[in-house]
């Protein structure tokens, strides 16, 4: 593993999520701030919007406009650069919380949940994979899912890989025009089958935990791992063929890849990812260092 130097970009954060990078800066979420904010490279911030019911994952839609999760509501919120609307209800098909969504080269956004009551102490359960459409409607792509979580768009559009947070593994479908979902298989395996009913049964079987993730043009997934404190860069099959260690008593829960050569890897890190730890302070910070393969695909 490379060493390399991991820097400060922006500190006093809720929880970030969702990073991404567009028209020359980062856009990222905080959970418990409920904003959605622009980044420069230096670490400026620019509040955008907020969202009340908790902002995660975000993306754009052809026309231009910004789509956002409230992860509370379980709704997509769309933002056309001055005023927030419902874009989507997905209620109908939440567990838990709405998590992270990517979208396609043609307005298809599809986003995860986490499939039951992951702060409240819930029995665990399995999620699934919703479909937003162009004209609004919501289905579901694909089932059973242990967690499903940040995912990727190849950048021929054919495949869509989507990160099992709880199971272990990167899965991936192919995806077609219409924004169907077929030939589901095994991406990585990272390890084990996972079994149990609490979440602390499940976490302590976890070899990675897939979290928020980037495409690099070698076709590798950098991934925030929520349980190693770390990055991983992962080659299609499993191989670990990478990795960054974030700062002593901080986890890795989302990264992106960005800035104007696409090498510029962001990681957003907090002390633990539990709502009552992370609510009522600001010690998220966002972290970046320096990569050789740039980014590629989507988000």
């Amino acid at each position: 593993m490379a060493e390399r130097t991991v820097r400060t970009v922006l500190p006093g954060g809720g929880f970030f999520e969702g990073p991404r990078w567009r028209d020359g800066t980062w856009w990222v979420s905080d959970f418990y701030r409920h904003t959605v904010s622009r980044v420069s490279a230096d670490g400026q911030e620019t509040v955008q919007f907020e969202v009340p019911g908790q902002p995660s994952g975000m993306g754009w839609l052809p026309d231009g406009s910004l789509v956002v999760v409230s992860m509370k509501t379980h709704e997509v919120l769309r933002w056309d650069g001055s005023s927030l609307s419902t874009y989507a209800d997905l209620s109908e098909h939440c567990g838990g919380h709405l998590n992270d969504l990517v979208v396609d080269a043609t307005g298809h956004v599809f986003a995860g949940d986490f499939g039951y009551d992951l702060m409240g102490g819930g029995a665990v359960a399995t999620a699934s994979l919703k479909r937003i459409d162009p004209d609004g409607s919501v289905s579901v792509a694909a089932d059973g899912l242990q967690f499903p979580n940040g995912a990727v768009i190849t950048p021929d559009g054919g495949t869509l890989v989507v990160g099992e947070t709880l199971g272990n593994r990167y899965t991936a479908f192919d995806l077609a025009p219409d924004g169907s979902l077929t030939n589901r298989r095994v991406w990585a395996s990272l390890g084990q089958e996972v079994t149990g009913a609490t979440t602390e049964e499940v976490l302590g079987q976890l070899a990675v935990a897939p979290d928020g993730c980037a495409l690099d043009a070698d076709g590798c997934i950098w991934a925030a791992d929520a349980v190693g404190g770390r990055v991983v860069r992962v080659a299609e099959g499993g191989e670990i063929v990478d990795a960054v260690a974030a700062p002593e008593g901080l986890g890795v829960y989302a990264c992106m890849l960005g800035g104007d050569d696409g090498r510029t890897l962001l990681m957003c890190a907090a002390p633990d990812f539990y709502e009552h730890n992370r609510a009522p302070v600001r010690e998220a910070v966002l972290l970046a260092t320096e990569v050789d393969v740039p980014q590629a695909g989507l988000p």
